[in-house]
């Protein structure tokens, strides 16, 4: 397999802030002039850029960051290009027709799978675009519809592994401040993937995805390295 980066920078002077986060910053901790070697310190939310979020995120009964797996990390990938439907409407919810049509064109969704949606949205990556902030201060972003995500758990397309994934904040529409797809996905010990770039690199079936960041004590989530592992050419 041949690995691609999924992941943005990390750069406080680009990425985007989920509204009420922490805010992101880095300072210089040592120089090599001064001490004999280069650090700085780096302080930010567990969900600032790209990242992923553990059950905990919404269950309080769910799995944390140091009490997952390996497995739980590395996913067969599946890739939902939602571009256009997302251009025409920023507030687009992936349907349970959308995933039928998906697998009717490309094969079924395997078993505990990063369903993976391509909205375009990481083209706006460091402008007022990407949290695409209305007069009111709600977030109008795409994402999936819960019923899609429901389709997904009750078919058992996610399995308990499985991860939902999206260029976007997160795979709840913006516009829903109650999360009910997170809820609902962190409900069954699995993981979502958010803020990921560079998704036109992966094919629609037969790639996978390994995630990295740091797996800290009760953590809730990790901002991240997400690798795509390309299927042999």
């Amino acid at each position: 397999m041949r690995p691609v980066l999924l992941s943005h920078v990390h750069d406080p002077a680009t990425t985007p802030i989920f509204p009420g986060d922490p805010p992101f910053t880095i300072a210089t901790a040592a120089t090599i002039d001064a001490d004999g070697y280069y650090l700085r310190s780096i302080s930010s939310g567990e969900h600032t850029g790209t990242h992923w979020g553990a059950p905990a995120h919404f269950d309080p009964a769910g799995l944390r960051a140091d009490e997952l797996a390996a497995d739980d990390l590395f996913l067969p990938a599946v890739r939902l290009d939602v571009r256009a439907a997302a251009t025409d409407d920023p507030d687009y919810q992936v349907t349970a027709a959308d995933l039928v049509a998906f697998e009717a064109a490309h094969g079924p969704i395997p078993a505990e799978a990063a369903v993976l949606l391509w909205t375009g949205w990481s083209d706006r990556w460091g402008t007022s675009a990407y949290p695409n902030l209305d007069d009111q201060g709600r977030i109008h972003q795409p994402g999936f519809a819960l019923a899609a995500v429901e389709w997904l758990i009750e078919t058992g397309r996610l399995g308990r592994r499985g991860a939902l994934g999206t260029d976007t904040f997160g795979p709840d529409p913006g516009l829903d401040a109650g999360y009910a797809v997170s809820r609902a996905l962190y409900r069954h010990h699995r993981i979502s993937l958010e803020n990921l770039t560079n998704l036109g690199s992966l094919p629609p079936a037969g790639a996978w995805v390994l995630v990295g960041g740091t797996r800290n004590r009760a953590g809730s989530g990790s901002p991240a390295t997400v690798y795509g592992l390309l299927p042999p050419v």
